[in-house]
């Protein structure tokens, strides 16, 4: 659960809402292939049970005390694709999305290229 303070109240959001969110808007960008899964419980989930989960690749950090959040995103891209155009609208459409859906401010997103697949 993530939880920010601020000067109305507190908001609570699920991980798994945060998540799921982030992950399918990557996914759903032009020249993304598939996430990568990042730590060894997304990593034991996909190998284990072969399943493809939509939060794969995704790994959220809120600071303690802050209102912001950092996103890290493992993707693998399309081979022959402008990677710097494709992680440029990764980032644009990840952060509107999020801010507009939570109205938490997005920070930093770091977009991390695993590999390229045909």
């Amino acid at each position: 659960m993530i939880k920010i303070d601020n000067h109305l109240g507190s908001i609570n959001i699920a991980n798994s809402y945060l998540t799921a969110l982030i992950g399918y808007t990557a996914a759903s960008c032009f020249g993304v292939v598939r996430m990568s899964p990042v730590g060894a419980v997304q990593g034991v989930r996909t190998n284990l049970l072969g399943g493809v989960s939509i939060d794969n690749g995704v790994r959220v950090y809120v600071p303690k005390g802050e209102s912001y959040m950092v996103i890290d995103l493992h993707i693998y891209v399309t081979y022959g694709v402008n990677v710097s155009a494709i992680v440029d609208s990764i980032v644009n459409k990840v952060r509107y999305v999020v801010e507009s859906e939570t109205g938490i401010e997005v920070k930093k997103i770091n977009v991390y290229v695993d590999g390229m697949e045909s």
